[in-house]
This record gives C-alpha cells, structure tokens and sequence, in this order.
C-alpha cells in the first residue's frame, strides 16, 4: 500500500479527542474540520507557568537527494513513547508545495508513520504558508506603490524579492514593471520560494502576535540615496501585513496514525534558511508533553546547527537528547558509491560513509556538548551484515545505535529507539554554542565552518565583503548567522560527498534579515528559489475515479 493509502484507511479520531489527550481545553482549539485546528493564545496564557518537559532533536548525517526519513523517525520515536505510557508530543515543520510537487515528494512521514490528514497536510492545510506569502508580497506591493507616486523616502535599492511557495527557477530574476505606465519605474526583481521568506523565518522565531508585528515592521527593504536602510515600518506595513498573519501565528493541531498529538506550525528550509519549525510551536509542546519530539532540517551540519545557535540561543531551549538518522543508503552515497548503486552491496562504500556520520556525531557530543544516539532507518534493501557492521562501528566511538523499523511496524518498530531516548534524557547535559554573540560576522562564519563542517578556511567574494562591512556598519555584528548551503555535503559543493580532501567554504553573499534577527550567509552555488526536477513529482500527482488523491508520497 502507499502512503496515502496506509493514511486513508486508518481511522483517525476526532481532533477534539486529541486535544483533550494533551491538555488542551475546547475553548483553546479553533477546529479547521474534524482533523485539524489551531491553538488559540488562551493555551498559552494558561500554560505559560508549567514546567517543560524533555526536549529530543532529531537531525542526520548528510542525505541522499530523496532524504533518510527524519520526519518518518520523528513520529516513530514519539509513537514508541506513547506506547512506553510516556506522555510524547510532536513538534513539526509544515510542508512546503516546493518539494510535494518537486523531488522529495510530501513530508508527513511514512508507511505507518504518517502525521495525519496527510493530504491536507502536505497541500494547503491551514493556509499558514499562503498566508506567508500574501504578507511577503504585499510588502513588495507596498514598496513599488510608494515609488510610483513620487519615492518620498527615496529609495535607491530595492532588495526585498516577491516569493511563491513553488519550485520555479524562471522567476529567481525577472523584470517588473514593463507595462509602460506613466510613473511606473522598471527594476530588476526576483522571487524567493516562500519557505526562505524572512517573513517565514519571522513567523518561526515571533513569541506572539506583538513580536511579530514588531519584527515585521524591522525589515530592511532596500536603501536610500544615502545608503541608509529603509524599513518596512517606514513604509507603515507592518499593521497589515500582520493582520494577514493573525491566524498564522497560532500552531497547528493534528495527530500521528497512532493518535499521537502533533503540532506543526512554520516550515524553513534548513539549506537556505533556518530550518526548524516555530519557536511557539516548540515552547507550547514542552508545556503540554513529558516528552517533545521536533526535527530540524536536512543533516546536523545545517538544521540542528541553526536550532542549536539561532532558536535555542534566542529561546533558551536546549535539547536532552538528539537522534542522528542515518540510512544503510546515505552511509554507501558518502562512501563513493553512485546514486543509481547506493541499494546495492558495496562494504568499502559503507564502510568510507562512516566517516560522514562520525563527523555529525561528533559535532553533536562534543562540539554542541549534548546526548546523542543513531537511529538506523531500516530499508528492506540492509542486511543484518550491514547493519551488524554499523553497529559496531559506532559501539567503537561509544554511540548506541537503535534500529528503526516505524515505516513497517509502527510505533512498535521504535520501541527500542523510545527507551534509549527516556534513559538518556535523564543524563546530564554540557550544552555550548559554536560561537559567541560578540565575534565578528567572519570569526562566526569561520568557526562553524572549521568546527561543524570540517573547513580549513572560508574564503570572501569581494561582493560579501562590502556586505559584512555595510552590517558591521549599522552595529548588527551581534546576531547569529544563518548558512545557506548545500545539503548533499559537509563542504559547499554538492559534488563533493566524501570531503576526503581538503577543502575551503567560499561566502559569496551576506545579507542582513533584520526582521528575523539573524544574518544570512551565502556559501557556494545554493539558491533561494528551487527548480523542478527533470521528472518532477507533480506529473503522478491526480485524483482516482473515486475522488481520492493519489501520487503524493
């Protein structure tokens, strides 16, 4: 059976129920059907004085171009808890449209490991990232209206780009305002996939409805003639763009196959933004849970480095425990072998990969200073030798591995996952961050790609330069970095998956999203708007002669 199918025949219970199972009151849900609803600030209000409960990360080694299954790994720890009579939340990113209709395909997990209605949420669910980008590009609206009757703030550089929540590489530049109009001023322009939108990143890390109003209107939205910033609270759109946001802003409530309760709320890409749903989302779990159980994206290299030095530095969470996945696949992929191979016995590639796993494995124990443990997501494709090799690999570094059969077997096939993660959370913690708020933009940059990612150096395009210049100018050296960078390896070149040589990380751009309180640095050859692939997923993607969906996986 497929996904959507193992989905459609399970019956799911009424959110309500589901509410009631995580101590949510009925006036504290606004219920979107009888599977979906959002959780109303009257939750947090009441909630705002418990005690959290353990928080547990789950990340990867690098992945493969169809990912080793985080979310998938994600549910199935939670659902193994519940089954351990252990009070487990989730907390989850939303999907983006970009990946469902692209390569990756929905990102509700899988086989018996679904959140749930996963149609809906890999589709439109809540309408949270439309919402994104209707505030995103009523921004742009706003900036060219300004400038077409007259430019009272003279504004010289527009670098505020319109977003779409699509793969779409025709519009990364494009030519706007050509119609020919008295006063209209052409420009050069560009649309970002709406999962990189700052306003995204703004949603994410937003403590409530003022926050957000506050961080909207602190976008920096171009520069005048005096190579002063201009934000988006000079242009008075902060208050509308909000109010479009105003639903936005409160999580989602949906639950796994097994009824456990999921929240997922915000969905940042981790190669090209920060990679971790909202910090609402995450702060209300651990209210509501003995045990939460949230993801960041892509590998540890990218997403458990932004949760660990841009939310838990902004929020001061800290994790208990983080669950590295890793796959039999990914482990051949890094090892040498080819993509079209990566399913096939190759014990000097499985054996060459180890060393990509032992790098994030490092990072997390003694870079980040916190309790790990590898999940193996097991394919049908491993064998116990590969399998058994792997795990005493990993038993030489002192790293217990857990294997993971969720996808097969449900919470059941976490059980083993479920109890390791329970006794570690209980061991002490000797959390850090990889930098300091006071380092210069470079000594950030440079530590985290010497530390995490391996570097000998990092090398600056003159254009990256003027631009850590221009924001050591306006006194924002103190906020976190956020690396754009490719997912595929722990250096900037997605060709590069061994990294058995020496490389460099070269910076080509930085750029200041004041709004969000971070800086994003722009390594290698990574966009911000995706293309489709050659075979893009939307080609399956229709209704049966039933009506159902089919395709989405």
């Amino acid at each position: 059976m497929t996904d959507v199918e193992i989905a459609r025949n399970t019956k799911l219970e009424d959110i309500t129920e589901i509410a009631k199972k995580c101590n949510l009151n009925a006036d504290e849900i606004e219920q979107y059907g009888k599977y979906k609803a959002k959780i109303n600030e009257k939750a947090f209000e009441r909630l705002k004085n418990n005690e959290n409960g353990k928080l547990i990360l789950v990340t990867a080694m690098n992945p493969t171009p169809l990912g080793e299954g985080k979310t998938t790994i994600s549910i199935a720890v939670a659902d193994g808890l519940n089954r351990l009579n252990k009070n487990a939340v989730l907390a989850l990113r939303e999907p983006s449209l970009g990946p469902v209709f692209g390569i990756k395909g929905g990102a509700t997990g899988g086989g018996k490991v679904q959140v749930a209605p996963m149609e809906d949420i890999n589709l439109h669910f809540t309408g949270d990232i439309h919402a994104i980008t209707a505030a995103n590009n009523l921004l742009s609206a706003i900036i060219d209206n300004h400038i077409y009757f007259g430019n009272e703030l003279k504004i010289k550089q527009v670098t505020w780009k319109r977003c779409v929540d699509l793969n779409d590489r025709q519009l990364r530049k494009v030519e706007t305002g050509l119609s020919g109009e008295k006063n209209i001023v052409p420009r050069e322009d560009g649309f970002d996939i709406t999962v990189a939108s700052e306003i995204m990143a703004i949603l994410c890390l937003s403590k409530d409805l003022a926050d957000l109003r506050k961080r909207l209107g602190s976008i920096i939205i171009g520069y005048n003639e005096e190579n002063a910033p201009v934000y988006a609270k000079d242009l008075k759109a902060e208050g509308a763009m909000a109010v479009l946001l105003k639903d936005a802003i409160n999580p989602n409530l949906v639950q796994s196959l097994e009824h456990t309760p999921c929240i997922i709320h915000g969905g940042p890409f981790a190669n090209i933004a920060h990679g971790c749903n909202s910090v609402r989302a995450t702060t209300l779990a651990l209210k509501l849970g003995d045990y939460v159980v949230t993801e960041a994206g892509f590998g540890s290299d990218l997403g458990a480095e932004k949760f660990m030095d841009i939310k838990c530095r902004k929020t001061g969470l800290r994790p208990n425990v983080v669950v590295i996945v890793a796959t039999i696949k990914a482990l051949k992929y890094h090892g040498g072998a080819l993509k079209e191979n990566i399913l096939e016995k190759n014990d000097e590639a499985l054996s060459n990969g180890m060393e990509n796993l032992f790098k994030h494995i490092h990072n997390i124990k003694n870079e980040f200073g916190v309790n790990v443990i590898v999940a193996l997501n097991k394919y049908n494709t491993d064998t116990d030798e590969e399998i058994e090799y792997v795990r005493s690999e990993l038993k030489k570094q002192d790293v217990e591995l857990s294997l993971v059969e969720g996808w097969a077997k449900g919470g059941e096939g976490a059980i083993d996952i479920a109890e390791k993660v329970v006794q570690l959370a209980d061991k002490p913690t000797n959390f850090n961050f990889i930098y300091e708020d006071n380092d210069s933009i470079k000594t950030k940059i440079e530590k985290v790609a010497k530390k995490i990612y391996g570097a000998t150096g990092v090398k600056y395009l003159d254009e990256a330069i003027q631009n850590i210049e221009k924001i050591e100018k306006f006194g924002k050296s103190n906020l976190p970095i956020c690396i754009a960078k490719t997912q595929y390896s722990l250096s900037d070149d997605d060709k590069n998956l061994e990294c058995k040589e020496p490389f460099e990380i070269t910076v080509r751009d930085v750029a200041l999203k004041n709004g969000a309180e971070f800086i994003v640095v722009y390594s290698g050859k990574i966009l911000t708007m995706p293309g489709l692939p050659k075979v893009p997923a939307a080609e399956s993607i229709n209704f049966d002669e039933n009506g159902n969906v089919v395709g989405i996986f």
